[in-house]
């Protein structure tokens, strides 16, 4: 039950009781006090959920529903309420002492500490938070100082375990009665490294150093007797006497009886369910709930045989499983058991296409017992509600329709106007390589030629056929004086359709280009070595041998030019800008 109950509505604030309605809530959170003193738990959890059913909005009732999860060990439950409660009131010291206190037990020390600081901001002093903060300072001290002796074999070795192994051992744990021993000892253990080295004339301590290291003590102190090395067997502790077992009464027995009956009808039900005899298996439901009425996953057993036996019994399951979770809570069933009906009537919900209320009771059963795999389930199927939702949007008439209006546009110079159009028609036809084209020729207009580049891409990606996207991409890729790439993008029109006068047009401007360029030009290189294939080619060894003979051996490099493909390669580097 970690999350706390959500208000009324998405961006709703919770809502307030007034009158006898706050009456009410105040009645049941001092019920909720009272099982708390108790240690009841469970029931404190149930009478704070109750007064935040009725009166959301009070900070209090969170404050002590976080109290008594941490009470009952569940902080990850006692963090969300506190969360919460801060939410409600960002002043109110308490809800910090809470949040703390949950970290705390969650192990989160730094957050911990973090949430103490945070609430001695906004009041200093007070004691609650003092307390807890100066508790969650020792204890990650001594987890940090436990960490440290863990990665250090030295700390291991002359720890606190050693002064233990020294008293099991026959010959040592009468030098422990030594008072001048153990000061030696203590300073061993503070500090071994120190000792190590100044008491090595010390027999005694290094008998000591060599048994802490496991190579054994070879003798005692001067003058001892040698003791045998065999250690005493320790005395066996007499074995407790076994408790009595406590005889059931007679109603205790009945009642064992009655659930053991009613759970072999269900045992038979779920055989039944799994073989698609659902008359059976609601039979055999029906008599382990006469049996005993008390248990809810009876009912909710009955609302899946429902569900499963389709549309037609979609509404009987979803009153049976209404009808579990009032059976259950009326018996105080466990958190999980009543989440299963909220689950089955969001999956009720999914299949009828209302994902809307499928997510809600989704929130519900992730209420009650926060479960993984419910948020898995939830996050496919927000998954394929977007999905679903993106196809049934898919209209080429539509479409058409958009792209029209968005060549008008274009033609009348409202650009924006005109990308906003086509951006239409490519959600509701995302097929069609002409409506792609069209936009990048748009955002050609407005100057975003990286976005331009990646529509004609998609158009080129959905339809490589398509010359008039070629011509586009070698346009785009001429602008920004890629002439090695506009060169591939034009020739790859050409020859799709040799007569095509864009491509053939831009292919002759590239080449002029790359003719009548003289200088270094800072920006066509910054492009080209941004290019992997670029990259490649200039950490090619046989390419590079090349470059190096059009200096040192001319002939050498003519007689390698004669090699198409290192001839497209040597091109493609003067193209690019590479090589004058």
């Amino acid at each position: 039950r970690a999350l706390a109950p959500p208000p009324e509505r998405a961006g709703a604030r919770p809502r307030k009781a007034t009158g006898e309605r706050r009456m009410s809530a105040d009645d049941l959170k001092n019920q909720g006090n009272a099982c708390l003193k108790a240690g009841d738990f469970d029931g404190a959890i149930a009478k704070y959920t109750e007064a935040i059913g009725v009166d959301g909005s009070n900070k209090v009732y969170y404050s002590n529903r976080s109290a008594a999860y941490l009470s009952k060990g569940d902080a990850s439950a006692a963090l969300a309420d506190a969360e919460q409660c801060i939410s409600l009131e960002k002043t109110w010291a308490k809800g910090h002492v809470r949040k703390g206190a949950a970290l705390h037990g969650l192990k989160r020390y730094d957050e911990a500490f973090g949430a103490y600081q945070t609430g001695l901001k906004i009041a200093p002093g007070d004691a609650a938070l003092t307390r807890g903060l100066e508790e969650v300072r020792r204890v990650r001290a001594e987890a940090e100082e436990a960490a440290a002796r863990a990665n250090n074999p030295m700390a291991k070795l002359f720890g606190p375990e050693l002064l233990s192994r020294l008293a099991m051992h026959p010959k040592y744990r009468s030098w422990l009665a030594d008072e001048g021993f153990m000061a030696k000892l203590r300073n061993l253990m503070a500090d071994p490294a120190s000792v190590m080295q100044s008491g090595m004339n010390d027999p005694q301590m290094m008998e000591i150093l060599q048994f802490a290291l496991g190579m054994g003590g070879a003798s005692g102190p001067p003058g001892a007797e040698e003791e045998s090395a065999a250690p005493e067997p320790p005395a066996k502790e007499p074995e407790p006497e076994p408790e009595p077992v406590r005889e059931l009464t007679e109603e205790e027995k009945a009642d064992q009886e009655r659930i053991a009956r009613a759970q072999e009808a269900k045992g038979r039900g779920n055989a039944l369910y799994k073989k698609k005899d659902f008359a059976g298996a609601l039979a055999a439901y029906d008599e382990a709930i006469a049996i005993d009425e008390r248990e809810m996953l009876y009912v909710n057993n009955k609302a899946t045989v429902y569900f499963e036996m389709g549309p037609d019994h979609f509404d009987e399951a979803i009153a049976l499983c209404d009808a579990a979770v009032e059976v259950g809570r009326a018996n105080r069933a466990p958190y999980a058991s009543l989440a299963k009906p909220f689950v089955r009537k969001a999956r009720i919900a999914k299949a009828r296409g209302d994902y809307d209320e499928a997510k809600k009771q989704f929130m519900l059963a992730q209420r009650e017992n926060r479960d993984k795999k419910v948020e898995r389930e939830m996050k496919l199927m927000e998954l394929e509600r977007k999905e679903m939702a993106r196809k049934a949007y898919i209209s080429p008439e539509l479409a058409q329709e958009a792209k029209a209006r968005g060549n008008e546009k274009f033609r009348s110079g409202d650009y924006p106007g005109a990308i906003a159009e086509y951006e239409e028609a490519a959600k509701r036809d995302p097929q069609d390589a002409p409506i792609r084209n069209n936009l990048a020729a748009a955002l050609q207009k407005v100057g975003d030629f990286q976005g331009a580049l990646k529509a004609v891409k998609k158009a080129i990606e959905l339809d490589d056929k398509y010359v008039k996207a070629w011509a586009k991409k070698g346009d785009l890729e001429f602008f920004s004086k890629e002439y090695h790439k506009a060169l591939e993008s034009y020739q790859q029109g050409l020859n799709i359709d040799e007569t095509n006068a864009l491509c053939r047009d831009g292919l002759q401007r590239v080449v002029t280009a790359i003719n009548t360029s003289s200088g270094r030009d800072e920006e066509r290189l910054a492009h080209a070595m941004a290019d992997p294939e670029i990259q490649r080619l200039l950490n090619d060894p046989v390419v590079m041998q090349v470059i190096r003979d059009f200096q040192e051996n001319p002939t050498a490099a003519q007689q390698a030019m004669q090699n198409p493909g290192m001839m497209a390669k040597i091109n493609k580097l003067r193209a690019a800008g590479v090589l004058g």
